[in-house]
């Protein structure tokens, strides 16, 4: 019995011991092994480990993708004709897969070439003959695989052979080919279709010669192929966009692509820029369109075909999805140049290194954002979310609200740079408004302005930005945001209808001098010299916004130091849109973010025939000065240059006095970036920073081990309860064993 119990005990000890060690082996400890989203050993490995949440990207097809969540895929799969320069700002256009960015060339209405100095009313037509770099090959892809006697291998493909296919890796054989003219054509073509619903095809067919006619043609033809077929059927006959083209876009060669503009649209430049033109292979839509691939989810939209750094290497539905370096992508240098400060900051240390720099790219879904937080922080995130700007921003607020976050994250080295984005957020009055808008005599149009202009000396937007964008905004003084050509900095660009220059800064007027024009607006002391009623306002607060908030409350404190009363009319969105269309709101607060860097993408948003109430634009102010208007039609279609700035500081001098807006701010991004990161720059307008970035390995490894050491005190307390367990089962059992041999002996003396 006792030799028993001693080989029961050595395998409950083993059992024991067995489970303690691999409880707590390991340099990250129990904590760090359960928390860390990627294997153990993975962060020694040259693989960018982000996160994404709430739901993965629901449009990866070029065609249809339109939110920031997509871009971190979509451009770093795609490649759009041209991009933007990494590093430099003001924001500069640069080829991707074009060798140049082209020039138009202008043609009349009888189709004769005019000189670039042509009058803009002589120009019915600009042609962009846009030539493509040669040797770019498409990832590798099921698409494009092909057998020994050159048919493709999964065309056609009959559904019961996708019984076990739900992504494309499921198919054993791949191929690739190379880019051509043809698939921009393709792609633009696509643009048109009814099965895709673009959401840019109305606006580029306003300017691309034959493209809504066009447009109308698919919807003939999409028609026709489902006349006979059930209502409502996922798989519909291949729309075969290679059988019907228009004037407007062709190629001219298998390397030159032609596009044909109506007019002159200097800035149809940066539409190229946009993966909604991204090439589309012929034979990747065809490919998806057969049928049983839609209800396997195997689609554009969830596994794309492209020429770029990466590619789609796995895909799990709200869990995971990974890009892989793309093996057919021909290598780009990364920039030798950028904006001063840059070489200081190492942004320019892989100067003419060929890019991209890391092989994997990793993104987890995280649903809280208190666990991701916590895994970058112990080190298993090298940036949290790729697609946010504000993350940045909001760890150095909480750094400036926390001495214990601020050590850590000085601690951690996270680099939590900053920039200021192409996008704004103004005070607007209303131009139909009779009190705080145009006016309708000459004598009330004086008068009015003067009482803008005062509002505007009143309210505060620098304690604005220190209390409600935490310093983390930049107070504009006219439309045009920095990294945007116009945009005039220093002392120049200072706004002195609100601001007084000392010492080269701005230092905004005082109230004193806003009573008196308040006064000279007819209001003094807040009240109509006429009738001695005090003036009261009305600010339309959008999002169902109390009348109460913090920033509601502050705002009426900035008008009541001019004896004005601000009252408040909340409403949800819905309602506080519709009262916008009607132009009935006095005053309001809004924003907008730059489909592209350019000048005219803010300026346009106070052009005359641009406006809300009953035009439907996105003059939400309804702002018409015929000065401003003339300008904004030359300014438009002049080429980026100093004639250009002039005519814009003109512009924005005529606003400024206007004062059809209160500026407001121009609000930062930033991004959060562990030590390890190199190459780090933020921006909203670059969408493919993952080509640029690097990852040292070696230091993220030793970081890790370093944040999150082994946790061994729950292996001593097991070890310890499992000794006392063995002790109590070995006691009883030595006193079932006495009982035992006493009954033992006890038989014996009975026989």
């Amino acid at each position: 019995m006792q030799l028993k119990l001693m080989g029961r005990g050595r395998r409950m000890i083993a059992v024991v011991f067995s489970a303690a060690i691999l409880m707590g082996c390991g340099p990250q400890g129990m904590d760090a092994a359960i928390n860390s989203p990627y294997p153990t050993g993975a962060e020694k490995k040259n693989v960018l480990y982000t996160a994404f949440a709430a739901r993965s990207p629901k449009f990866l097809d070029p065609a249809r993708s339109y939110s920031t969540d997509e871009t971190p895929y979509t451009y770093n799969i795609y490649e759009p004709l041209y991009g933007y320069h990494y590093l430099k700002r003001p924001y500069e256009l640069i080829p991707r897969t074009a060798t140049s960015i082209a020039e138009p060339k202008f043609l009349d209405k009888d189709g004769r070439e005019l000189p670039a100095a042509a009058p803009v009313a002589d120009i019915a037509e600009s042609v962009y003959d846009i030539e493509l770099k040669r040797g770019i090959m498409f990832a590798p892809n099921p698409v494009f695989a092909r057998e020994e006697d050159g048919e493709f291998s999964y065309w056609p493909i009959h559904e019961s052979e996708l019984k076990d296919k739900f992504a494309m890796t499921d198919f054993a054989k791949t191929g690739t080919r190379e880019l051509t003219a043809y698939d921009y054509v393709y792609a633009l073509r696509r643009l048109a279709s009814p099965r895709v619903a673009s959401p840019i095809f109305s606006t580029l067919a306003e300017h691309i010669v034959g493209f809504k006619q066009y447009g109308s043609r698919l919807r003939e033809m999409d028609a026709a192929l489902r006349k006979d077929l059930p209502v409502g059927t996922r798989d519909v006959p291949w729309l075969d966009l290679r059988e019907t083209g228009f004037a407007g876009v062709q190629a001219l060669d298998s390397h030159t692509l032609r596009i044909r503009v109506k007019g002159l649209y200097p800035q149809f430049k940066y539409w190229l820029a946009m993966t909604f033109v991204a090439p589309i292979p012929w034979e990747a839509d065809r490919f998806y369109s057969q049928p049983g691939m839609a209800r396997r989810n195997l689609t554009l939209n969830n596994w794309p075909v492209g020429t770029g750094p990466y590619m789609l290497g796995e895909s799990i539905q709200n869990r995971r999805h990974v890009l892989e370096r793309n093996p057919n992508f021909r290598g780009e240098p990364y920039p030798c140049e950028g904006e001063p400060g840059d070489r200081e900051k190492g942004l320019l240390a892989d100067c003419g290194k060929m890019t991209p720099f890391i092989d994997r790219i990793v993104f987890n879904m995280e649903k809280e954002s208190i666990p991701l937080q916590g895994k970058f922080i112990q080190g298993y995130y090298d940036i949290p979310q790729v697609d946010r700007g504000d993350t940045g921003v909001a760890m150095l607020v909480a750094a400036g609200d926390s001495t214990e976050k601020a050590a850590l994250y000085a601690q951690h080295a996270i680099q939590l740079p900053t920039t200021v984005e192409a996008q704004m957020q103004y005070f607007g009055f209303n131009w139909k408004d009779p009190v705080v808008g145009r006016g309708d005599t000459p004598e009330q149009q004086v008068r009015n302005r003067k009482l803008r202009q005062a509002l505007s000396i009143a309210f505060n937007w620098e304690e604005y930005v220190a209390i409600f964008e935490n310093d983390q905004a930049q107070v504009a003084y006219g439309p045009v945001p920095p990294g945007v050509l116009g945009y005039i900095p220093g002392e120049a660009g200072i706004n002195r209808v609100v601001y007084d220059v000392k010492g080269g800064k701005a230092v905004r007027k005082s109230l004193d001098q806003a009573k008196r024009l308040l006064a000279q607006a007819g209001y003094p002391n807040g009240r109509d010299e006429k009738t001695g009623e005090p003036l009261v306002l009305y600010f339309d607060a959008m999002g169902g916004a109390s009348g109460s908030s913090p920033t509601l409350d502050w705002m009426r404190r900035q008008f009541s130091l001019l004896g004005v009363q601000m009252d408040i009319r909340a409403t949800d969105y819905n309602r506080f849109q519709e009262k916008m269309a009607r132009g009935v709101a006095q005053m309001y607060m809004w924003g907008w973010v730059a489909d592209y860097p350019d000048a005219e993408n803010f300026l346009f948003l106070l052009y005359g025939p641009n406006v809300k109430a009953g035009k439907g634009g996105e003059n939400a102010s309804n702002y018409e000065n015929p000065e401003y208007d003339a300008l904004f039609e030359r300014m438009r279609d002049l080429p980026d240059g100093p004639e250009k700035e002039r005519v814009i500081a003109q512009m924005i001098e005529i606003l400024q006095v206007d004062a059809p807006w209160m500026f407001g701010v121009f609000p930062k991004s930033g991004g959060a970036f562990q030590q390890w990161v190199g190459n780090a720059k933020p921006t909203q307008m670059v969408r493919n920073t993952l080509q640029y970035m690097k990852i040292d390995s070696e230091l993220r490894a030793k970081k890790i081990q370093e944040w999150n050491p082994p946790i061994w005190w729950p292996v001593g307390l097991i070890v310890a309860l499992i000794g006392l367990v063995l002790w109590l089962a070995g006691r009883t059992l030595r006193k079932q064993d006495r009982r035992t041999a006493f009954g033992n002996v006890a038989g014996e003396d009975a026989k």
